[in-house]
């Protein structure tokens, strides 16, 4: 889908490009970019995801020092 942005009348070219940048951070185009760049195979997707779970997991469980 193509982001528009129009310039309305008495707007200035700067707040133009200030509106567009804060659509693209709003709908995520950069990412999706970087994640489209390479293929990954799907057991590679899977072991990273699991990889991210178990560093959470082990971060939940370690317990806070009390003082």
């Amino acid at each position: 889908m193509a982001t528009v942005v129009r310039k309305q009348p008495g707007q200035s070219d700067d707040s133009l490009v200030a509106q567009f940048r804060k659509k693209v951070l709003n709908e995520d185009i950069i990412g999706e970019i970087k994640k489209r760049e390479y293929y990954v195979k799907p057991s590679r997707q899977k072991y990273e995801r699991e990889k991210i779970l178990k560093k959470l997991n082990r971060r939940r469980q370690i317990p806070k020092r009390e003082r």
